[in-house]
């Protein structure tokens, strides 16, 4: 009876933990700045999408709280595109940390869609490439939930006139760019 009574408490306290962990992953994410997530824009060509990317503004989210000097790289391996997220703490001179994934093309048609595993294989999340300049200059980067957005450039301080063009692409496209955090690049 001890042992049945020890395994219920056990199972207890899992499952409170297990749900305590969901309750937290959903109280912690973003609110929604754009209710209709557009389809992707137009078709993406990998190989000009690989490279450096900074990033101009962002939907600010918890595994992002107060970076500056935030890039991103893209670099294709073994098939699939290995992602290294670096930035600084305490602006673009701080501290500088990263983190490395990996992303699969989910929509062979377009390659505009993809998933990406920052934390192992159980953890996928949507990255879709809702817009991006002919030249591959720009990028405006979100998924369907409307929760996250990222605006990327190759260039770390693009003309004031080229970032306000993006920031009316991303209003065009359904969000609020009031909603964006401008990230400081050094």
């Amino acid at each position: 009876m001890k042992q049945s009574t020890a395994l219920t408490i056990a199972t207890g306290v899992a499952a409170a933990a297990i749900g305590g962990l969901f309750f937290y992953a959903r109280a912690t994410r973003p609110p929604v700045i754009n209710p209709d997530v557009p389809e992707p824009a137009k078709p993406v060509e990998l190989a000009r999408y690989l490279g450096k990317w900074f990033e101009l503004a962002r939907h600010e989210n918890r595994f992002e709280k107060g970076l500056d000097g935030v890039t991103a790289e893209y670099a294709l391996e073994d098939e699939r595109i290995r992602i290294t997220n670096s930035g600084c703490q305490s602006g673009p001179k701080g501290e500088r940390s990263s983190a490395s994934g990996r992303a699969i093309v989910v929509d062979e048609g377009t390659n505009a869609k993809l998933k990406v595993s920052f934390f192992g294989p159980f953890y996928v999340g949507d990255y879709w490439v809702l817009d991006h300049g002919d030249d591959y200059d720009w990028s405006i980067v979100g998924e369907p939930s409307g929760r996250y957005l990222w605006v990327l450039s190759r260039e770390a301080k693009p003309a004031a006139a080229a970032v306000e063009a993006l920031l009316q692409r991303v209003e065009a496209l359904g969000y609020d760019r009031w909603a964006l955090r401008i990230t400081r690049q050094g």
